[in-house]
């Protein structure tokens, strides 16, 4: 999926017509994250392990980097992997019952995927702390108060406000909108590539760690982690 999400967000680089790409999920949720269950990033060697890691980063850069504007539609849960997702557009709109969570410390491991700068820009450094390193859920209330997401609505109405939103955007001049939001990223974006460049790695190591065997294992068994440092 991932693989697919990259893809897709680099053919936007040629379409002319398109002028605003809204991100939702299908189901229950909007995405719960990566797939705990795999654990293929730890059977293989250590070259091709660094890659298959990065996968996640790619994707995101090919998000930030879609020339038109884009708007994550959030229903449900956007936790892990998917609030990365939903970080990495320009807008966010979710439905009232909705919730956003890093839960990667609960797992033992570091957030990744060059989002961590993402959520400081939209939320400030205290609340990133907070919203990071505690690893909790946060309801659509809380994180519209906090301005991670840009406007909350009651779940029947999230798909009409989405591409009322949209329309917005979509009526403007594009070439004047592209290059504004271009020069808007490239002005907030510009250390993120220095600050980033090591966050697959340091998954890596932390995925090689006892409490990260010690988060997942709690995790499948429905109770706290006991971390130890080790």
């Amino acid at each position: 999926m991932m693989l697919e999400v990259e893809n897709l967000s680099r053919d936007f680089l040629n379409s002319e017509d398109i002028r605003v790409v809204i991100f939702s999920g299908q189901g229950k949720h909007f995405c719960v994250g990566m797939d705990l269950k795999d654990d293929s990033v730890l059977s293989t060697n250590l070259v091709k392990r660094r890659r298959e890691v990065g996968l996640g980063g790619r994707m995101i850069r090919a998000i930030s980097e879609i020339n038109q504007i884009t708007i994550a539609s959030i229903h449900g849960a956007a936790l892990g992997g998917g609030a990365c997702i939903a970080s990495a557009c320009d807008f966010r709109i979710a439905s009232e019952d909705s919730f956003c969570g890093y839960p990667e410390i609960n797992l033992g491991m570091n957030l990744q995927w060059l989002s961590l700068p993402l959520c400081v820009r939209l939320i400030g450094p205290a609340r990133a702390k907070r919203m990071v390193m505690l690893g909790n859920h946060e309801d659509a209330e809380t994180l519209f108060r906090w301005g991670f997401l840009d406007k909350v609505v009651p779940f029947d109405d999230l798909e009409s406000a989405s591409f009322e939103y949209a329309e917005g955007y979509a009526n403007q001049a594009p070439a004047a909108v592209q290059m504004i939001k271009k020069s808007i990223n490239a002005l907030s974006n510009q250390n993120d590539s220095a600050i980033m460049h090591m966050d697959a790695d340091q998954f890596l190591l932390t995925s090689a760690t006892e409490d990260r065997r010690e988060g997942l294992k709690a995790f499948f068994e429905n109770r706290d982690p006991k971390f130890t440092g080790d």
